[in-house]
């Protein structure tokens, strides 16, 4: 019998094997302290045709990458990777960015893990409580609220990727084994320069200067607590974030994770199909680079958003393997602190999908 390591409070039930669809990407229906520093990351394995194995990328997509990094109004760290042809182009992607919620996708993956491994079922029964409440974002807090939440770890994975939603995250966490949990998946995997914290709440308070208290989670506390803090306070707790992220992750590493995912290295088949569908019904980030897509083309993917200080942000995000109509998958990770508002972020998100589809295009002669 398969031991599901689930949080106190959660019901074991028989594991159910997940039926891998015909199309990878097609939808599944939805189903009801700090760490030690991270290693590099090991090279990818070349798996694509020997002929195009030192195929460089095109000359001009490099230098419109180099040219919208470099002129971007804070700093951005952008990796991509053809997975056809073996080409990288990084801009800035050696650097630690704040990943905010992207780095659900890490739960999600060590949830699945854990899965491949018999140690627990998606089907497993989980019952969310006032207790389990965390912060921002977190659409499940009504259902909660009402008197309790019984789910499956199944469903709090899809609606922690495909919502964003905290409460759904730091649950399934929880529930899988705990941060330490989460960090042993990244370096088992060699997944290389990526960090992970310890869940939403506690990642959010440090960043705002505060120590979690669960009465943050009842209504508007946090950001009372917050707002009666010195600035001199907040200022420097979120400084401080941004030049060493407690969950901070090089872009390089991220795109060559998800080119890892997606040719299948990470996760059994079943699990990856699983694991893509869901990044592919994400529904957050529509004016990144889900702005830019061509017709027929497909963004599976996560993104991300920190805390807004003066009008600065703490990262803005997004993550994914963007598939062409004809098959072609890139591994994309976009990653930025702005000096101003969202809004240049994600012109520089769809600058960049556009100039990939167009470097694109222009090699297949339309």
């Amino acid at each position: 019998m398969r031991r599901a390591l689930v949080a106190v409070g959660a019901m074991a039930c028989g594991a159910a094997a997940v039926a891998q669809p015909r199309d990878p990407l097609a939808p599944l229906p939805v189903q009801p302290q700090d760490q030690p520093q991270p290693r590099a990351a090991p090279p990818l394995p070349r798996q694509y045709p020997p002929s195009l194995a030192n195929r460089p990328a095109p000359y001009g997509l490099r230098d419109t990458v180099d040219r919208l990094g470099r002129s971007f109004d804070g700093r951005a760290g952008i990796a991509i990777i053809n997975l056809s042809e073996g080409w990288q182009i990084d801009y800035n992607a050696g650097t630690l960015f704040p990943q905010q919620s992207c780095s659900k996708l890490w739960v999600a993956i060590t949830t699945l893990d854990a899965v491949d491994r018999g140690l627990l079922s998606l089907n497993d029964r989980v019952t969310l409580d006032r207790d389990d409440l965390t912060l921002f974002h977190q659409p499940l807090a009504a259902k909660i609220r009402g008197g309790g939440h019984t789910t499956t770890l199944g469903a709090l994975m899809f609606t922690a990727i495909t919502e964003s939603d905290n409460t759904a995250n730091d649950k399934l966490m929880r529930s899988v084994g705990g941060p330490d949990a989460v960090r042993s998946t990244i370096e088992r995997k060699g997944l290389g320069a990526i960090r992970f914290f310890n869940g939403e709440r506690s990642l959010q308070s440090k960043i705002a200067g505060l120590t979690w208290s669960q009465s943050y989670s009842i209504g508007d506390a946090f950001y009372k607590a917050r707002s009666a803090l010195p600035m001199p306070i907040r200022r420097a707790s979120f400084d401080r974030y941004l030049s060493d992220p407690y969950d901070g992750a090089a872009p390089h590493a991220v795109a060559s994770a998800l080119a890892r995912l997606k040719r299948g290295e990470l996760l059994s088949p079943a699990s990856t199909a699983r694991m893509l569908s869901t990044m592919g019904q994400t529904k957050t980030g529509k004016a990144r680079v889900r702005a830019a897509l061509a017709p027929g083309w497909k963004w599976n993917h996560k993104t991300g958003t920190g805390q807004v200080l003066n009008g600065r942000i703490g990262g803005i995000n997004d993550i994914g393997l963007l598939t062409a109509p004809d098959g072609t998958v890139y591994a994309m990770a976009l990653m930025t602190i702005p000096n101003r508002s969202g809004g240049q972020a994600q012109g520089m998100m769809q600058a960049v999908t556009k100039a990939v589809i167009a470097a694109h295009q222009q090699q297949r002669g339309g």
